[in-house]
């Protein structure tokens, strides 16, 4: 199941890109960059498979749905006369 959706996966590429480049350039450091790369690297995962499991606990999505006619059944309706 895809719940991250293209503009969503580039936002996350950016944000881990931008958190691996300040980690390992030694501006961020200790435990708060410690948890900075982890959370990138989570970023990093969720994009590459398409799906974020926060997202789909809080029934999220970013990925689009398709139009409501091509899901839908359609059932054609005529009203009925009933004249004595």
């Amino acid at each position: 199941m895809h719940n991250v959706g293209k503009i969503d996966r580039i936002i996350r590429l950016a944000l881990a890109l931008t958190a691996s480049v300040l980690y390992f350039t030694g501006t961020i450091s200790g435990t708060i960059g410690n948890v900075i790369i982890v959370i990138a690297g989570v970023l990093l995962l969720t994009s590459m498979k398409k799906c974020c499991p926060l997202y789909a606990l809080l029934g999220f999505g970013t990925c689009g749905t398709s139009s409501v006619e091509e899901t839908d059944i359609k059932v054609e309706t005529k009203k009925l006369n009933f004249k004595k």
